[in-house]
């Protein structure tokens, strides 16, 4: 053996060692089974419901609503198929996607540092806009710092995974977005989840629960993207409080949507917004960009920086669009052509329109969210495919997204949609689900087959 150099067997045994396990004898090859192999991706779970969900769609010419090509900008106004639509199936809350100002800053970025930084922060370096807009992303908040992630989804995988382990408890509502669900998993903690907004089931977990872990974390939308409803931040705050746990708002809708000037949750709820640990949001929607973020104190943000694996191993934001989320959030702050405002009241009146009409718009509060509740997947795709014929583009959300008994349209209202769009949307809506019902054996039979 030469100098410095461990044998295999003191190898073998270092290894083991770090492994806290005994060290073995070479394994031998693991015998080969006999049989054919399954490698093939149509038997991966679920493939086979999907392939007779779409033959039975095609048997039946029922078109299917998802991945609809928009032809240009989809904003209030979008073109599908050649014709021109009023669009209710964007997260563009401010209409701030295509905004001169967002869009010049975009392609400035592009001339100056080109499209990508070619790698992860800590290995390519900084730029200045990622300082620049973790900045005011946490004065938004008003909070010590903020950290930028590349995508929305890994922020709360990567962050949840992180700052949580087999030692720990995750409470979520029932209702949190999938991210969330996903990072607890990779986390290895403990994972509970508590009925939706139902906080005398959360506060019972915890009295029960509490002592047997070393930290808590309560997980909860701002506002929810599937009811358009919110919480009770207060009382989370004192929960968290009392039972000396940490609590994430996950604020990816309530960015310039809640509160008198799009401050989000704690604006709205009269909170100062330090007494929340963890503010996790997305630039996908009102910031018309993509990734998301992590605001809250500086340790916080200083360990995603080194220890979150969807920072470290992931490609920083590229220029044009930090420059676009940051430019938008300018833009926010500012306000200066009453957005905020005037979202505000295009959603208050689609709720209210849409509840005289007698539309089930189940828990929606009137933030830009507003769910019309259908009760059947298959109604809800014709539903959705009528309307795109009359001129509207709404999404369906169907089973297993939700509940068969709770398949929906969703519709998202913008500040850019007028009075008279959302009047003559409400009333189309309910003129064709009217038609619907009257046709509802029929459909009924369609759906059995459809099931079946």
């Amino acid at each position: 053996m030469s100098k410095g150099r461990l044998s295999d067997a003191a190898l073998r045994s270092l290894i083991a060692d770090v492994r806290g396990k005994a060290p073995a004898a070479v394994a031998a090859p693991v015998a080969q089974a006999s049989g054919a192999y399954d490698t093939a991706f149509e038997t991966l779970p679920g493939y086979e419901t999907l392939r007779m969900q779409r033959a039975a769609a095609d048997l039946l010419g029922v078109a299917s609503p998802f991945f609809r090509t928009h032809e240009r900008r989809a904003g209030a106004v979008s073109r599908i198929a050649g014709q021109e639509v009023v669009n209710f199936a964007s997260y563009d809350y401010l209409g701030l996607n295509g905004h001169p100002a967002v869009a010049a800053a975009a392609k400035a970025a592009i001339d100056e540092y080109g499209t990508s930084v070619s790698a992860s922060r800590l290995v390519a370096g900084e730029r200045p806009f990622h300082a620049a807009l973790e900045r005011r992303l946490a004065e938004f908040h008003g909070v010590e710092d903020a950290v930028v992630f590349v995508s929305g989804h890994a922020t709360n995988v990567a962050a949840i995974g992180q700052i949580t382990g087999p030692a720990d408890l995750i409470l979520h509502d029932a209702l949190i977005h999938n991210s969330v669900i996903t990072g607890a998993q990779l986390s290895g903690a403990q994972r509970r989840s508590f009925p939706h907004n139902d906080l005398e089931t959360l506060e019972a977990i915890l009295a029960a629960e509490r002592d047997r872990w070393q930290r808590v974390l309560i997980v909860v939308e701002s506002l929810y993207s599937m009811d358009g409803d919110t919480i009770d931040l207060p009382r989370l705050v004192a929960l968290k409080q009392r039972f000396g746990a940490w609590l994430m708002v996950d604020e990816a809708h309530g960015l310039g949507v809640l509160g008198p000037t799009g401050r989000g949750i704690a604006e709205a709820a009269g909170i100062d917004p330090r007494q929340v640990d963890i503010w996790m949001g997305t630039m996908s929607k009102t910031l018309s960009s993509c990734g998301g973020y992590i605001a809250g104190p500086a340790a916080l943000v200083e360990y995603l920086k080194l220890m979150a694996s969807g920072f470290v191993y992931s490609v920083g934001m590229p220029a044009p669009a930090t420059m676009a989320a940051l430019t938008a959030l300018e833009l926010v702050m500012a306000d200066a052509d009453g957005r905020v405002a005037r979202l505000q009241a295009n959603s208050r009146r689609f709720l209210e329109r849409a509840r005289a009409a007698g539309l089930d718009t189940g828990l929606a509060e009137g933030h830009a969210i507003v769910p019309i509740i259908l009760g059947d997947s298959l109604q809800a795709v014709l539903l959705s495919n009528r309307l795109l014929e009359r001129g509207l583009n709404v999404s369906p959300i169907v089973h297993p997204a939700v509940p068969e008994k709770s398949a929906r349209l969703r519709c998202f209202i913008t500040s850019e949609h007028t009075p008279d769009q959302i009047d003559r949307a409400v009333a189309v809506i309910a003129e064709e689900q009217e038609a619907l019902q009257r046709e509802s054996p029929a459909v009924a039979r369609l759906g059995a087959m459809a099931r079946g």
